[in-house]
């Protein structure tokens, strides 16, 4: 164990997964920004099966679903490895939004649910999508203001609603949607296959091209459910949502982390080799200061994530500082990938490197799970009612 507590086989685990990921996914990773999904898939699968046989796969899985079931400190090793393309987290089964999906369903789902919903997204064979964030005047960043709703009739669930930024929706196979009801807010488990009910509207243009995690408007038109398929009990559907945000913005910062590695190291290797008024850039001593602050601000980032991993691994409340640490990583990750791109020119403002791509995808970041302001806000509130020390 070192400082961090991880675990004695971190180090080699980094090292492997370094090789795997600039080796056998970095080469595909253009195929990313194309459309064709049923080829990206098919790619994801072969890599996937050589990352099972190496041992170096699904980090957050139990073992009995032949995962690695690490602690939150030793996945934040992993996860900012496997992040550093952004293909890395698809092949190691640790991608938003089916990771948090994951642990819901593991802490929540019955028996019948758990053969239903989780056996086939554990597996691989099919993804599915969180949806909670509705239009104005519906819930966004306030949660109570939930319209979509869920009425019972004739034994089942009718779900009425109109739902947005549901990433991934347009190629999930079920749904965990929030949804207002009599007895309070409740999770459903919708299928989404040839569901009358459930309608894509459309897949939302955005900053960030993900063809797995795209942002997606849905409606719900008497959508059904059988009572089965409720997600724990109607009426706590707050306090699960809660549930699954926690570990979502702790690994959003772990996957954000590697993906602004991957730019500092872009960067210095163009300044080392760029020549400009005779001399190497990295001569230059704006330059110098520029990566200084980029270490600087990810070291920062790392520990700032490793205390709320740590808390997590003690089984500790993280709402409070997984609050903080998605702020301040979030938006320090921005200002280092910001200096990547001033340091490689015009090539950073390109789609010939990730530099670009990943620039957009960290800016969604300081909104998703959370816009900074409000959590900014939820932090004062807190700290100022209970008089908490600084």
């Amino acid at each position: 164990m070192n400082m961090y507590g991880h675990s004695p086989f971190v180090e080699k685990m980094r090292a492997d997964l370094r090789l795997f990921v600039d080796e056998r996914i970095i080469p595909h990773e253009a195929m990313m920004r194309g459309n064709d999904i049923d080829a990206l898939e098919k790619l994801i699968v072969q890599l996937r099966a050589e990352a099972q046989a190496k041992g170096i796969w699904g980090p957050l899985l139990k073992k009995e679903w032949g995962g690695l079931d690490l602690n939150w400190r030793d996945a934040q090793v992993y996860l900012e490895e496997a992040s550093r393309s952004p293909l890395g987290p698809n092949v190691f089964h640790c991608y938003a939004p089916d990771g948090p999906n994951i642990l819901t369903l593991e802490a929540l789902c019955t028996p019948e649910q758990r053969e239903k919903y989780l056996a086939p997204l554990v597996a691989g064979k099919v993804r599915a999508c969180f949806q909670m964030t509705e239009p104005h005047p519906g819930a966004g960043s306030d949660p109570s203001m939930l319209k979509t709703h869920a009425t019972r009739r004739n034994g089942k669930w009718v779900i009425n609603g109109h739902k947005w930024y549901s990433s991934g929706a347009n190629v999930s196979s079920f749904s965990l949607l929030l949804a207002q009801s009599d007895e309070g807010p409740g999770i459903f488990l919708v299928n989404t296959q040839n569901n009358p009910g459930w309608r894509l509207r459309r897949v939302i243009d955005s900053l960030h091209h993900n063809p797995f995690n795209e942002p997606c408007e849905v409606d719900l038109v008497d959508c059904e459910v059988e009572d089965s398929d409720v997600l724990g009990e109607v009426g706590r559907g707050f306090e699960y949502a809660q549930l699954r945000l926690e570990p979502a913005r702790l690994a959003h910062c772990m996957r954000h982390t590697g993906r602004a590695v991957r730019c500092v190291e872009i960067a210095q290797e163009y300044v080392n080799k760029r020549q400009s008024f005779r001399q190497r850039l990295a001569d230059l001593q704006n330059v110098q200061s520029l990566i200084a602050d980029a270490h600087i601000e990810l070291n920062a980032a790392r520990l700032v994530t490793w205390q709320v991993a740590a808390l997590m691994d003690e089984g500790k409340s993280v709402k409070h500082e997984s609050a903080m640490a998605k702020v301040f990583v979030s938006e320090a990750l921005s200002r280092v990938i910001d200096r990547a791109q001033q340091l490689t020119g015009a090539l950073g403002n390109t789609h010939d490197t990730p530099l670009a791509g990943f620039s957009q995808e960290v800016r969604g970041f300081r909104i998703a799970d959370g816009a900074s302001e409000v959590h900014r806000a939820a932090i004062g509130i807190r700290v100022l009612r209970r008089n908490v020390r600084p």
